[in-house]
């Protein structure tokens, strides 16, 4: 599994003096903890992981009604919960890229529904007693929440920022693809143009070579017309002089 934006699973929990007791989940992921990626032991389920890390680091600052927020992270995963003063506690189980300050809010919201519906409930019940009851509730903040640039306008905007650099990039890599392309027609140009200078020359030097020979052609034709003619008018004319 690798480090990823998505929500997983929420927890409602409640702090006591010698531990704490689950009283209400929802899985979103519908999965456990993997050994390459848990929070606190392989194979471990997420509310066992919610209730060590809570354990090991219990909300502070709980004076002021729902607050005292933590993040604890593992390699890919991220948990982040806080509590009221009363020990009732709400944690959701994100990955590590899942912006904290969205599960905070969340846990916001999600705390205010759930103190309305359960909150007396939530200070005596047993463990799980509660997750069938606000199974509707907590999937339905989940869902909500899911995509975290759906609920926060800087991740929209941050993610529309991607979006943006992924497309320039792929417009620079075509701009550089094309420049590439551009470089090697001029270059095949200037090759051709240099073939076609060579050619020129080839085809003036051969010109030049064909009128010498044309000319010695013609040189050698007179001469030998200008022979053949000498011997035929030679003997007539010597014939004639002796005849006068």
């Amino acid at each position: 599994m690798s480090a990823d934006n998505k929500l997983r699973a929420c927890a409602v929990v409640r702090l006591e003096g010698t531990g704490s007791t689950a009283v209400a989940k929802y899985d979103h992921a519908l999965s456990k903890e993997t050994p390459s990626s848990t929070l606190y032991g392989a194979g471990t389920d997420f509310v066992v992981s919610i209730q060590t890390a809570i354990g090991k680091d219990p909300p502070g600052g709980l004076s002021g009604g729902f607050g005292g927020f933590k993040v604890v992270q593992s390699d890919i995963h991220q948990l982040v919960y806080g509590s009221d003063p009363s020990g009732v506690c709400v944690a959701v189980i994100t990955g590590i890229r899942y912006p904290s300050r969205v599960a905070i809010t969340m846990l916001q919201e999600l705390y205010k529904d759930f103190d309305a519906q359960f909150g007396q409930d939530a200070k005596m019940a047993p463990p799980g007693s509660l997750t069938k009851k606000s199974k509707a509730l907590l999937g339905g903040y989940c869902k909500k929440y899911e995509d975290p640039s759906n609920v926060d306008k800087a991740q929209k905007v941050l993610g529309q920022v991607d979006k943006v650099k992924d497309q320039m990039g792929e417009n620079i890599a075509g701009m550089l693809k094309n420049t590439e392309k551009a470089d090697t027609l001029a270059a095949k140009s200037d090759q051709l143009n240099e073939q076609a200078n060579v050619f020129k020359k080839r085809s003036t030097d051969l010109k030049k070579q064909m009128r010498w020979k044309n000319l010695k052609m013609t040189l050698i034709l007179v001469g030998l017309v200008v022979g053949i003619l000498l011997v035929i008018l030679v003997p007539l004319i010597m014939k004639a002089k002796k005849a006068a």
